[in-house]
């Protein structure tokens, strides 16, 4: 097993060439295989993690069985690529933790299209056997507080559709900014895609304009370095990063208003519409002593938050965080196992919810943090650095959403020293 010792610098004065999203990105690209895109026209700064890169490589070779591994992303997008396009058979399979994922509800769906699926292996999970062919589309319900990777990919195929697409989301509808962002990249290449009632989006039969494209960098691999920020004892710390955009249509640029009530400000370079530009995060004397959130619509970052609050001893009442037993881990579990490492007792409600009222346990000397083949949990407890010696296991996972964060932190002047 790999691990790596984390130690922090003394001062932290920064700047960082972030990931580009991998949420548009994905998005993007399935958009440009059904518009028939050819390689050498992809979208611009692509990102580079595992997640993007299982995507293009099964568009460029399009094998009998394609292996998506951990990308949860890729297993929904393209499951529904594979279905409404006549590119014959194919069996989509991933790791043994995907194949622990459910998607009963995005194969129903597509099947009521008429999509030809079967399961090959245990009922309800992956892996798929699937035979491509062109659908009709029409209208479908769904249910709005499964995964709205399950409502984007529906969404993606939607133009392609002889019919199009009409779909309701029937009951509370979780992570909306991920299906807006899902919208907003569809009618950047020209689809008619809309919300056209509270529940209900319609997508016309509009096929996709193929056109020069720029990908904007991650909000969500911005979120660590807003932890760091936040942890940092120094009150002259400042962390640029390179990339983001004012006004960003993804869902975890919320990130910088929460982080506001934790003592740390957002300064943009220009708030130019659509235009990338340097965010400077600096410390601000401002700071609550209880948050609580509903993190229904940005659910990626409640890892981020958990650690922060308790390492600042801020007492926290997280909610909307169902989804988070059925992400690359169970992370509620994880989040509960690894915070006692550090001396934190976290109790969850019903596997929905997250609290900490000040309980205490006897923490590890120096915490080795276990990832469970789950990229934000080395992403978001390397931060923990910036109050106490820590080790990570299994660093490598962080090569799903951001390749170079290892790096990013080296020259940053953090030490990541390998233990053996």
């Amino acid at each position: 097993m790999t691990q790596y010792s984390i130690t922090a610098p003394a001062s932290l004065n920064t700047s960082v060439k972030l990931p580009a999203s991998k949420s548009i990105s994905n998005r993007a690209l399935i958009i440009c295989a059904l518009a028939g895109v050819k390689e050498e026209k992809l979208p611009d700064n692509l990102s580079d993690c595992d997640d993007t890169e299982v995507i293009v490589e099964a568009m460029r070779s399009m094998p009998d069985v394609i292996d998506i591994k951990a990308a949860g992303t890729a297993m929904r997008f393209m499951t529904a690529f594979l279905a409404a396009t006549d590119n014959g058979e194919h069996v989509l399979t991933g790791t043994e933790r995907m194949k622990q994922r459910p998607i009963k509800v995005l194969v129903k769906a597509l099947r009521q299209l008429g999509a030809d699926i079967t399961y090959d292996g245990v009922e309800d999970y992956p892996p798929l056997r699937i035979k491509g062919k062109k659908l009709n589309g029409g209208s479908l319900e769904i249910e709005g507080n499964v995964s709205s990777q399950y409502i984007s990919a529906l969404l993606l195929i939607g133009p392609m559709l002889r019919d199009g697409l009409e779909l309701r989301l029937i009951g509370d509808i979780i992570s909306r900014p991920y299906i807006d962002l899902t919208l907003w990249t569809m009618r950047e290449f020209g689809a008619d895609a809309e919300w056209t009632s509270v529940d209900t989006i319609t997508v016309k039969p509009k096929p996709y304009v193929p056109h020069p494209y720029l990908v904007e960098n991650d909000w969500s691999a911005a979120s660590y370095w807003y932890e760091m920020t936040a942890l940092s004892d120094q009150q002259d710390v400042e962390v640029r990063l390179d990339g983001l955009m004012d006004g960003s249509k993804q869902g975890d640029s919320s990130v910088r208003y929460i982080f506001s009530l934790l003592g740390v400000k957002t300064l943009f370079g220009t708030k130019e519409d659509g235009k990338p530009t340097t965010v400077t995060l600096r410390k601000s004397p401002h700071r609550i002593p209880r948050l609580e959130y509903d993190f229904l619509n940005s659910p990626d970052l409640a890892q981020t938050f958990v650690v922060t609050c308790a390492m600042k001893g801020i007492h926290f009442h997280f909610k909307g965080l169902q989804t988070l037993k059925i992400k690359e881990s169970d992370r509620i579990e994880a989040l509960k196992t690894e915070m006692r490492k550090l001396g934190f007792v976290i109790h969850d409600v019903d596997g929905r919810e997250l609290v900490w009222d000040g309980e205490r346990c006897e923490p590890e000397e120096i915490p080795a943090i276990d990832t469970y083949n789950d990229h934000r949990m080395a992403l978001a407890f390397a931060p923990v650095a910036m109050k106490q010696p820590i080790v990570i296991n299994n660093p490598e996972v962080v090569s799903k959403s951001y390749p170079h964060y290892w790096q990013d932190l080296q020259q940053a002047g953090f030490i990541v020293s390998p233990q053996f």
